[in-house]
This record gives structure tokens, sequence and C-alpha cells, in this order.
């Protein structure tokens, strides 16, 4: 059995840091591939030329922080910390083990005060501009989805909050159309409900982070958090993200970060989302602009014992709905909505003998209700029928899905402990953006 005889711990020696990097680490892929400088020309305008003390260099700042989501560090303190002992950290910093590394208060106030969303958004950008000059972005097929991020709230601190309804941006051009088709059938259009008072509802609100929305799905426990909409293509490269509040559904964020996503990328030609995103707006919007929505079969609403909603068939020359017994239900109003109601006879429906498996209604009448920008939603449905339209869909689990594991359980993103919306949002944009960086490094490598 050999014996240590001599402690070595104060020992002094002289190394080169380059030489105690491995070759095939993964910062030398990304100092190889990326040019940093690039950041100078974004924060520039930041900077005062001529007066103030020496400013901490903004790469050295961004590249800190990188090296926090791209391995998975909590906290700015941590970062500095695991910095101070780590060869390749200070490697990639352009640091020596002699030099002081920047205290971690000075790269949370910057990235807190100083740079800015639109900042970080152009860091973003950057980056992906590098990744599509290399040819590596297939954008034709784009994959949607939405994860949670606990907040930094406790869901002991809360009150009840009276808060107005999210007014929806197609909202107007619904309403006209309804008016319109209640014109056409007679019926008085709604009057202009500008001077009326906004819509409320009543939401826990936390004392700790207003910003944050309470979730609570299935099996997941009820938590305040945040949700970042993400759109990826089918390489894995996160090509935008909107951050809103736990509570925003889905299909409401969609609206959010659509028109800017296919501005930045006019070649999109799918977009593959989930059930979540199957509403008759999205529908509309995505057919409209020339895309192909790609999303799966969702059940229709309906209780065990009564007939299905699909059993109901809309016959478009007469303008009626035929229910399952051969009964007209004939158009009653347009409702503010957006949905026909269709209404039968309740003196034929009193007498039917399938009452029981129709409606539960007093009166005998059955209801039915078709949205006026239905002829969408069977569009989709006749898409899904497409040839390679189902392997498509089914690429979501490599693709989205993996990206948002990957996120949480390689890059810390299953929680936050920064506070407000705009902070989330930069710091969820800054760990995408680090995302990005990795797997670029690692298929130019």
């Amino acid at each position: 059995m050999l014996k240590q005889e001599m402690e070595n711990r104060s020992q002094m020696e002289f190394f080169c840091v380059d030489e105690f990097v491995p070759q095939d680490h993964l910062l030398r892929k990304i100092d190889k591939v990326v040019d940093f400088s690039h950041i100078y020309d974004l924060v520039e305008e930041l900077y005062c030329p001529d007066n103030g003390r020496p400013s901490c260099d903004p790469v050295v700042l961004f590249k800190m922080v990188i090296i926090q989501h791209l391995y998975g560090i909590p906290s700015l303190r941590r970062t500095v910390e695991e910095i101070h002992m780590n060869v390749a950290y200070r490697w990639f910093l352009g640091y020596t083990m002699a030099e002081k590394i920047p205290h971690f208060a000075t790269i949370s106030y910057n990235f807190k005060h100083r740079f800015t969303e639109q900042t970080i958004e152009d860091v973003f950008r950057w980056v992906l501009d590098e990744i599509a000059a290399h040819n590596m972005l297939s954008p034709e097929a784009v994959f949607i989805d939405g994860t949670h991020i606990k907040a930094s709230a406790n869901m002991k601190k809360r009150i009840r909050k009276e808060v107005p309804v999210a007014a929806k941006k197609y909202e107007q051009q619904l309403m006209e159309e309804i008016n319109e088709e209640r014109k056409d059938h007679g019926k008085k259009p709604f009057l202009d409900d500008d001077n009326d008072p906004p819509k409320t509802k009543i939401v826990n609100e936390s004392t700790t982070d207003p910003d944050c929305g309470v979730f609570h799905k299935g099996d997941h426990k009820k938590q305040f958090a945040y949700e970042a909409h993400t759109a990826c293509d089918k390489n894995g490269y996160i090509l935008d993200v909107e951050v809103t509040a736990g509570n925003v559904h889905d299909s409401v964020a969609f609206e959010l970060y659509y028109d800017r996503l296919i501005k930045e990328f006019p070649q999109i030609e799918y977009i593959v989302m989930d059930a979540g995103y199957k509403t008759p707006a999205i529908a509309r919007k995505v057919l409209e602009s020339n895309r192909i929505p790609v999303l799966p079969y969702k059940r229709p609403n309906g209780k065990d014992g009564y007939f299905r909603p699909y059993e109901y068939v809309y016959d478009e020359f007469y303008d009626c709905v035929i229910c399952p017994e051969n009964q007209v239900l004939k158009y009653s109003t347009t409702n503010r909505d957006g949905y026909r109601e269709f209404k039968s006879c309740s003196q034929i429906c009193e007498q039917c003998p399938n009452l029981a498996r129709c409606t539960q209604s007093k009166s005998h009448q059955k209801t039915v209700l078709k949205h006026i920008w239905m002829d969408y939603m069977e569009l989709v449905e006749d898409i899904r029928y497409t040839v390679g339209i189902r392997q498509l869909y089914d690429k979501r689990k490599e693709t989205i899905e993996r990206c948002f594991a990957d996120a949480k359980e390689k890059h810390g993103m299953r929680y936050t402990l920064v506070r407000s919306l705009s902070q989330v949002a930069k710091w969820v944009r800054l760990k995408f953006a680090a995302m990005n960086l990795k797997k670029y490094a690692l298929h130019a490598a």
C-alpha cells in the first residue's frame, strides 16, 4: 500500500490554463463556432463612452450567464463560486487562475437594470442567425407547445383579486362577422359595448410575485407558475418563446407570438400543435396565413349515454341541423361567442323515443351550437388524413417535448428564482439561447 509522505496543498506551480481544458470540452466547441465579440455591437448603446469608472466586460457577463444556463446552475451566486474553481470556465471567460472573477451582484444588477428585454431578444436572435448562416435551421415545419415553470412564490401568500378579462385579438373581427350573420337572418346586430365596463374575473394573486399565476392540472401540485410558450424546428432549435403567467391558456398565448414567428420565418409551411390549440380561432388564423395546421384528433365533448355531438349533422344548404332521429333543428340566433344556435320543436321532441339520450331540458327542446368558423375546423380534420401528416405530428416527442425535457432535466428550468414577468422572460430566453448554442456547437463539431 502506497502512502503519500508529503502534503502538497500549498505547493506553487506554473501551468498553462489551456492545457488543462480537454480538446473535446463543450466550451471549446462553443468558442470555436461562435464569435462573441458581436455582443459588443448589441450593447454598445447601453454604455457611456467616456464617463464613469471602467465597466466589467459585457462579453464576460454574458458568458457567465451562458455557463449558468448550460450547466443548470440555479443561481448567479453559485455560478460565480463554480467559475472560481473550474479551470474550463475560467478558460472560456479568458481569465487566469489568479484573476478575480466579477462579483455575482455585478452580473445580477446588469441583467436586471441595464440589459433590457430587447437586448436579450437581440442576443437570442443573433444566436439563431449564426445557426441559420450555417444552414442548420429547418423551419419548414414548426412545433409549438407550452411548459410550466414553478415560480418563486408561496401558495400560502396570496390574495383574492378582481382583474379584467384579457381581450382576444380576434374579438373585433369575430363580432363583425357575428353582426353580419345576424343581419342576414333578420336579427338585430349586437350594439358596440365599448362604453360598457370591462368583464372581470376573480383570481388568486401572489403577494410575493404578482405577475405569476396559479397552475393546477391533473396530478400536478397546485402552485404559482409561469408558462413558456415555445416554438422549435424539426432539429430542436428553439425559434421563439413567449412567457406568460401560468394561468394563461395555450390557445390565448398563441395570438401573442404567432405573427412574430411567421414574420421572422416566412418559409414556415406546417404548424404542428397539440389538442390545446385546436380552436376555431387558431385554425382560421393559421389557414388564412397560408400555413397548414397539424392538429390531433380531439374527442368531442359529450355525456355518456347521450348522442355524440357529431351525430347532429349541419345541412349547409338549408341552414339547419338534422338530429339522429331525422328531425330538423332550425336556426334560432347567433350568440356573442360566435356560436349559431339551432333549436328543435319541443312538441316533436316530447314524443321522441330517444328523448332521454338527447336532452334533459324541461321544455323538451334540444339546442345545438355550431361555431361560425366551423368550416376551418372541418378543413383541419381533412388535413389530418393527408399522407405524411400523422408522421409529422408524431415528431413532437422528438422535438418540442425533447426540448422541454432537456431544459428541465439538464438546464435547470424546472423552477425559477427570479421574479416578475420581464425578468423571467429574459431568464427563459437566455436559457434557450444557451441550449441553441450547445446544440449548434455539437452539430458543427
